[in-house]
């Protein structure tokens, strides 16, 4: 078990040796580039602060890593949010066996997960979609397991997420200490979007120190989601609203 301290990109230090080889096996090398380029071109472009650098490997990798063990062998992923690529980059390097589709509306972003996939040699089992999850669901096909870090609150979460989901699939969303209490508040309206009870699971118990928290829901119901409505949509009916009447509100490359 390790402490969460640890250094910059390039191979993991110390006490993180051990775990990233347990984790990463021989695609290491490839999990050494990517840590290389969050803390060099990730910190430069906006996309990770400059004091998250040091703590690339505990905090972002290792942390993201140890989900793998909550994921079935050749299963279709789906990350929303990916962000810089926490965790679908470094779920796709750790996993080989898995499909990864990335779904993350800023142009920025979309860039540089690009680059990174092409720098990897990932191309082969991840895509990388532009357009919030709302859009996605025309763009993609439901996955076995949609993932999601530091995105919403759980049930905003769920929203997005489970119509993205098979039936019967699973999403995970990384949580911290107040899991359980986000559990308690929007379990109700979790089971309205035909989620399941959610669970929590520690992940790399005596890996990492302290263990990784997932919050885990299944896709039980089929509910249809409310689609987003244009804001083009929107113009339209306020303009056609008689006086004194009420309010009026893609798979992109």
């Amino acid at each position: 078990m390790v402490d969460v301290s640890s250094g910059p990109g390039g191979m993991p230090p110390g006490p993180f040796h051990e775990p990233a080889v347990a984790l990463f096996g021989s695609r290491l090398p490839l999990a050494v580039r990517y840590a290389d380029l969050l803390a060099t071109d990730g910190v430069v472009r906006g996309l990770i602060g400059p004091r998250e650098a040091p703590r690339i490997w505990d905090r972002h990798l290792l942390n993201c890593a140890t989900m793998t063990e909550l994921i079935p062998s050749g299963a279709s992923v789906i990350d929303v949010g990916s962000g810089a690529g926490l965790p679908g980059i470094v779920l796709a390097v750790a996993r080989p066996d898995l499909t990864m589709v990335l779904v993350e509306p800023l142009a920025r972003r979309t860039a540089f997960l690009a680059e990174v996939v092409a720098e990897l040699g990932l191309d082969d089992t991840v895509t990388v979609v532009r357009g919030r999850a709302e859009e996605a669901r025309d763009a993609v096909v439901p996955a076995d397991v949609v993932t999601a870090r530091a995105v919403a609150p759980l049930d905003r979460l769920a929203g997005w997420c489970l119509p993205l989901t098979a039936p019967g699939g699973r999403l995970l969303a990384l949580k911290g200490a107040s899991a359980s209490d986000e559990i308690a508040e929007h379990q109700t309206a979790i089971g309205r979007l035909g989620g399941s009870t959610p669970v929590v699971r520690h992940c790399g118990v005596g890996l990492v120190d302290p263990p990784t928290t997932v919050v885990e829901i299944v896709r039980e119901r089929v509910v249809e989601p409310a689609r987003p409505r244009s804001a083009s949509a929107d113009r339209g009916r306020r303009r056609s609203a008689p006086d004194g009447g009420g309010r009026g509100r893609t798979r992109r490359g």
